[in-house]
């Protein structure tokens, strides 16, 4: 057992891309965890697949190293707003923070929301300024911008006193004066070891565990990672587990600890220290685990309201079952319970179809992120289109909306603040960076941003950074024009062929390729005007006796930019499905049949 007097508990929180990972891998590194000649991989942290095919933190994730005679507990968190329930329920293990603000960006959306949970929960905040040798730095003006949001969020006085620290994250460097370059992190030790407190314990008291991640071993089934607040917890122990709806008693089957970013497995583990338990296959987030004779449980964990929700079905297409081992409804609905155990920040709910769940969460990203991982381990379903939560406060009808803030080329500022003039968004601020770059900040309502992000590459030419956060409820603002194109519709199932994509593709965007197998009722373009059109995708030319040798033309077919799944989410309509399985991803119509379309149009 480590003397809490020896510990430190921190976690790093910041912007998506603002250089967490790579930071908390120098900090493991630089502590002599490591041989001189051992391989370490790059963003040691970022363990799932997905997390490291898109370069972002996914899940928060704790690892743990030693400086000097010091244990530092480190939790890793994403920057991605969609994903803020795990920064919110991970605050819950730490006494103090590490801010990271790029020194070119400076603070964005998410970096406010970040620091407003680690005020509210009273830690010691301590700011670093990362990539200052970024060409358009701007450090002093960022560290003002810092300095404003700490203001803006009530932070009292002492909180507001931090000294800066400078750092050069990719590099391993950090310094207390930008024109001083360092060698090593060791100012950012120094200023962890005595900035952030060790951990209030009450030793003498009975045990208090409160249960703020998931995890799970092959051996040992189902663990509880959390932070040890009071008293200890021991091998063989026997432990009150109180939970939402009940409590059980259990005995205390293994003890682990984290070295680096593997459990290592002990014997005791003291108040301050983190701990990771087994003995309870039903584990969940927000439960306490507490002395037996004396059971006195924590407050649960509390995040914020998902405001985005899609349905998931069962795939009933032409194709179903063709690619996925897991297509029932029974099936989709036990991973989904399954995810409801480790995700605080999304809910489930039954439809009045049996076939047919709701799922709402922060955003786009984290709902592609989960059919992304089912789609991984065998499922086949399909999904509707995103549509936000309403609420009725007051008898009025209110929406969530949305704080934009945009970062682009003065040349794009009159298209983007057109388009999201027509989604009902209302500029608040506009600032001109003075390097050709101008950051526009919108109030806007949630709906209005789903399908534009790829509307807004489009007239930024990729050169745009678009962030958004969850900034409260307001009335309704009216109806937001959607998809003003319309989809090209297989008639009939078979085979696309080159000679009919080449007909087609003058008239729209297709979306399918030669020898792609498509049937009726499924999406194979996007059609130029309004209308849907329904078209024969799998025509082929009819031969005749009589030729001239140079009678053929070439067919010359544009390349198909392969669907992805955000993007097929931003693109659907209503009456429109993705059809997701481990092979592909298809576009199709609700109603496959087409005289039951015709009905439900005029309807």
């Amino acid at each position: 057992m480590y003397d809490p007097k020896k510990i430190r508990n921190i976690a790093i929180i910041a912007h998506v891309d603002h250089g967490k990972t790579t930071l908390v891998d120098h900090l493991i590194k630089q502590a002599g965890t490591f041989r001189e000649n051992q391989q370490v991989e790059e963003r040691l942290m970022d363990s799932m697949d997905l997390e490291r095919e898109r370069g972002i933190t996914i899940a928060a994730k704790n690892a743990s190293f030693q400086y000097k005679d010091i244990k530092i507990n480190i939790v890793d968190t994403p920057g991605h707003s969609d994903f803020g329930g795990e920064v919110e329920r991970t605050l819950n293990m730490v006494d103090g923070a590490i801010l990271l603000v790029d020194a070119s960006e400076g603070p964005l959306p998410q970096t406010r929301f970040v620091l407003r949970k680690a005020l509210e929960q009273n830690i010691k905040v301590l700011v670093c300024i990362n990539k200052i040798d970024r060409s358009d730095a701007r450090i002093q003006e960022v560290l003002n911008e810092v300095f404003d949001l700490f203001i803006d969020l009530d932070a009292s006085e002492e909180q507001c006193d931090f000294k800066p620290i400078f750092a050069i994250a990719r590099e391993g460097m950090a310094t207390l004066d930008p024109n001083v370059k360092t060698d090593s992190l060791e100012v950012l030790y120094e200023t962890i070891l005595n900035e952030v407190p060790p951990p209030k314990v009450a030793e003498n008291e009975s045990l208090q565990m409160m249960v703020s991640n998931i995890s799970y071993n092959d051996y040992v089934g189902r663990l509880a990672i959390g932070r040890v607040r009071a008293g200890k917890i021991k091998v063989g122990d026997e432990v009150q587990v109180i939970q939402e709806k009940g409590e059980k008693k259990v005995r205390v089957t293994a003890l682990f600890q984290y070295h680096v970013n593997a459990p290592v497995q002990v014997q005791e583990i003291g108040a301050g220290d983190i701990a990771i338990v087994a003995g309870m296959e039903d584990f969940t987030i927000g439960d306490s685990i507490v002395d037996v004779l004396d059971p006195r449980p924590l407050p649960r964990i509390r995040v914020e309201e998902p405001t985005v929700a899609v349905v998931f079905m069962v795939n009933n297409g032409p194709f179903a079952g063709m690619d996925g081992k897991n297509v029932t409804s029974r099936k989709i609905w036990e991973r989904l319970e399954r995810e409801l155990l480790y995700n605080v920040a999304i809910r489930v709910e039954k439809t009045d179809s049996t076939d047919a769940f709701k799922v709402i969460g922060r955003g786009e990203l984290q709902l592609g992120v989960l059919v992304e991982q089912m789609r991984r381990e065998g499922f086949e379903l399909c999904v509707s289109k995103p549509q936000v939560v309403f609420k009725t406060i007051d008898g009025k009808k209110m929406e969530p909306m949305e704080m934009a803030v945009i970062d682009i080329e003065d040349a794009f500022v009159g298209a983007v603040t057109e388009k999201l003039g027509m989604r009902k968004g209302i500029m608040t601020n506009m600032v001109q960076k003075g390097s050709g770059r101008t950051r526009l900040e919108f109030r806007i309502p949630s709906r209005g941003l789903i399908g534009y992000r790829n509307e807004f590459l489009t007239d930024t030419r990729g050169t745009g950074l678009l962030n958004t956060q969850f900034d409260g409820w307001d009335e309704f603002r009216g109806e937001i024009q959607s998809r003003n194109t319309g989809a090209m519709i297989s008639d009939r199932k078979g085979m696309a062929t080159a000679y009919a994509i080449w007909n087609l593709q003058e008239r729209g965007v297709m979306f399918v390729t030669h020898g792609d197998d498509v049937y009726e009722g499924m999406i194979v373009g996007e059609h130029a005007k309004e209308n849907d059109l329904e078209v024969n995708i799998t025509r082929e030319k009819k031969l005749t006796n009589v030729r001239a040798s140079g009678a053929d033309e070439a067919i010359r077919l544009v390349p198909v930019k392969p669907m992805t799944l955000e993007k097929a989410m931003e693109w659907i309509r209503d009456n429109e499905l993705i059809e997701v399985t481990p092979n592909h991803i298809r576009l199709r119509c609700r109603d496959l049949d087409p005289h039951k379309r015709a009905r439900a149009s005029k309807e």
